[in-house]
């Protein structure tokens, strides 16, 4: 030991490894059919021994009553020497055997006035049974055990050797059934332990059955389907995201390039310019893909409280005005009051408008409106409008209808994408179709409205 330790630590044991399922099914099995098998064996054993020496004793007791009908009848001295192979005497008040059986001791073999159920006689066990004549003389009788002990022994050889023998083919039938029921598990098993980042597009085999096994592999399959289609937006992700940061930098970069090597063809003001347009892009598209993948985590975080989307749309409504010269009609604003996350709802209609603002002719409409439990935000525009085809796609990451026109705006294919995902969060929907009046496209945002109290 080192000098001044008290005691050294000890390693900690490892965890033992559990014993498998089909191991301790079968054992569990096979100790509850074991248990009642005993228990079983022992109530047998015991109701037909008790039954045997019953019957010996309900025979004793008639051959007593014989005897005893007899005296009472004709008196002893009719009895004589008692010729029988069965153990009998006759005892007077005195307690003297005044008559008895062949073989039969000349004493008694029991006390009358309390009689043992079984005596021993030259070796051999009886069953007596004691009967009381007139003139106070007894009756002793009595029934040899022979049989039914060899019988009760035969059967207690037969339930020693049997019951293990049925427990060991109950152990057998057991393990092999577990096995069999467990064999799609194990294969279950392996084929997902095959599965690798490479190959999340491979699945199960089912069973088919409709048990828990085919509902297990049914659910397995469920889930390498979303772990595949989560790897392959990721990736399809991590591609957009690559190739939306390369343009902004490339840009920066050659405007470096161009101001280190001619400096004379490139104003201050113009990098200033250059560096604060594409830093502010490179800004938006990091705020927009962290929120997304905050999203993805469900990390989303919505502070709720109650927020007027009527004075989020009428507050860019005044940015449009002041900004462009859309004409922008907010006739359709109602007050209506809804409970989420008031920078993330007011980035929605941000994002709605630009939008709109980047697609729309001369008009843009807002309106808000509240019915039925739910809050309708729309945003419309009397541009081109968006086909069928694509209204759903539009809401993916990274989508530009008009790639050359979105990239000169500013955008970053995220905005509708982000709406989505912020509407969700809140327990909304987003849906598109085209504005029956102004003729372009119309975003439809429904909401659950703040309850009142």
């Amino acid at each position: 030991m080192v000098p001044g330790i008290g005691c050294m630590m000890t390693a900690p044991e490892p965890n033992r490894r559990r014993a498998g399922v089909r191991l301790r099914v079968t054992a569990f099995a096979t100790s509850v059919v074991a248990a009642a098998l005993v228990l079983g064996a022992v109530a047998l054993w015991a109701v037909v021994r008790a039954s045997l020496y019953d019957g010996l004793l309900d025979g004793a007791g008639q051959d007593a009553s014989a005897v005893a009908s007899q005296l009472e009848e004709s008196g002893t001295g009719s009895l004589g020497e008692l010729d029988d192979d069965r153990l009998l005497q006759v005892v007077d008040s005195s307690g003297t055997v005044v008559s008895r059986s062949e073989g039969a001791p000349s004493h008694p073999v029991t006390s009358v006035e309390d009689p043992a159920e079984i005596v021993q006689v030259d070796g051999t066990s009886y069953v007596v049974a004691v009967e009381e004549a007139d003139g106070g003389t007894f009756v002793i009788a009595g029934r040899e055990t022979t049989d039914v002990d060899a019988t009760v022994g035969i059967m207690t050889m037969a339930l020693a050797v049997g019951i293990p023998l049925l427990v060991a083919l109950v152990g057998v039938v057991g393990w092999l059934s577990v096995g069999r029921a467990l064999a799609p598990v194990e294969r279950m098993r392996r084929q997902v332990g095959d599965v690798t980042a490479a190959s999340l597009n491979r699945r199960v085999d089912e069973p088919g059955t409709g048990d828990e096994i085919d509902r297990l592999s049914r659910t397995l399959n469920a889930m390498l389907t979303r772990l595949d289609l989560a790897q392959i937006s990721q990736r399809r992700f991590i591609s957009d995201a690559s190739h939306e940061l390369k343009s902004p930098l490339a840009v920066l970069r050659q405007h470096a390039e161009l101001a280190l090597t001619h400096p004379d063809r490139v104003p201050p003001a113009e990098l200033s310019a250059t560096v604060l347009e594409e830093g502010a892009r490179l800004e938006a598209l990091v705020r927009g893909m962290l929120l997304l993948a905050r999203a993805d985590e469900a990390a989303l975080e919505v502070e709720r409280r109650d927020v007027d989307l009527d004075d989020l749309l009428l507050d860019e409504a005044a940015r449009l005005r002041t900004t462009t010269t859309l004409v922008v009609d907010t006739t359709g604003i109602g007050a209506v009051r809804v409970r989420g996350d008031e920078a993330l709802l007011a980035q929605v209609v941000r994002n709605l408008v630009d939008n709109a603002r980047g697609h729309a002719d001369a008009r843009v409409a807002l309106s808000a409106a509240a019915s039925a439990g739910l809050a309708t935000v729309t945003v419309a525009d009397d541009g081109p409008g968006i086909a069928v085809a694509d209204r759903e796609r539009v809401m993916h990451r990274f989508v530009r209808l008009d790639e050359a026109r979105a990239r000169h705006d500013g955008g970053t294919g995220l905005g509708l994408a982000i709406v989505d995902e912020i509407a969700r969060a809140h327990g909304g929907s987003v849906r598109l179709d085209r504005d029956p009046v102004l003729g372009g496209a119309r975003f439809v945002v429904e909401l659950p409205v703040a309850e009142d109290g």
